[in-house]
């Protein structure tokens, strides 16, 4: 057994941190003595180092908190996801530092507008190898032809609120490379199933709660939970202009809503949407 200022000391971490993980029920000692002094074992040390890994990640310690508690939640996908989500990081500051150096030499065009007929063509290309083929053939049954459906794409991207849902798309992934790379790689089917499988389970407690304060630690918890899997779902590194862009649909989108109502019970919608509203505008561990 280890004290809190032996962990400290082989950590790095400082007692005050490692008192605050303790309140906030992320890292709890193995042991208290009856004079109130934490003591820690080498599985709690194992799973601190875990909680590290994750902090060099950048992971918000409510994020960390829904991986520690949450079994259903597989630590190497996370783990994998988090480093295509590095990568995808990585080449956008490449990209953010060539445009800089472009300035400095005196060109001054940076490149923010929508997709082009050339990019949409490419991310239509990307999106049709990674259908299967019973999938193709929910297309193809609808439109005719392969070629039917991407001709009806490609006439209907003109369209001003197509742009505008292709500009909400830039402004979630951060840039337009980052939209194409989703595009490529997109999560396996049966993740992507799991993930929405998540999301469906957060969406009915969330009505179950709904005669609760929005503000709720309980409330709170579940649209926190909501963030990390949109993050991880969508390959996003900040998922609040999603969700916040799905809350104001919820609100304002009479089909969506009852559509989200006939899911899972009348003002669904309206709930869901608060807490998420709430989730971001205001204060909390949970946030």
């Amino acid at each position: 057994m280890k004290t809190v200022k032996e962990v400290s000391k082989l950590t790095g971490i400082s007692v005050r941190t490692l008192h605050y993980y303790d309140e906030i029920g992320l890292f709890k000692p193995s042991e208290v003595t009856e004079a109130g002094y934490r003591l820690y074992d080498d599985k709690a040390l194992e799973k601190l180092g875990q909680i590290l890994v994750f902090r060099e990640l950048d992971l918000p310690l409510a994020d960390i908190k829904l991986i520690m508690d949450n079994p259903d939640l597989d630590c190497n996908s996370v783990l994998a996801k988090q480093r295509e989500m590095l990568c995808l990081k990585k080449q956008r500051l490449e990209r953010i530092i060539a445009n800089l150096d472009n300035m400095l030499k005196g060109d001054r065009s940076m490149d923010f507008t929508a997709f082009n007929e050339t990019e949409l063509q490419t991310m239509f290309s990307d999106m049709l190898q990674n259908l299967n083929e019973s999938q193709k053939q929910i297309f193809i049954d609808h439109y005719g032809s392969i070629e039917a459906w991407e001709k009806h794409l490609m006439e209907s991207a003109s369209d001003e609120k197509v742009q505008k849902n292709f500009a909400k798309m830039v402004e979630w992934y951060g840039d337009k490379d980052a939209v194409k790379e989703s595009m490529k790689n997109p999560p396996g089917s049966e993740v992507f199933k799991a993930y929405q499988k998540r999301i469906d389970s957060i969406c009915r407690k969330l009505f179950d709660l709904r005669e609760t304060d929005v503000n709720s630690f309980e409330v709170r918890q579940l649209i926190g939970e909501y963030d990390f899997v949109a993050k991880q779902l969508y390959q996003v590194e900040d998922a609040k202009p999603l969700l916040m862009d799905i809350a104001r649909e919820y609100r304002e989108n009479d089909e969506l809503a009852q559509g989200v109502d006939y899911v899972y019970g009348s003002g669904a919608a309206k709930y869901i949407g608060g807490a998420i509203e709430a989730f971001y505008t205001s204060p909390g561990f949970f946030k």
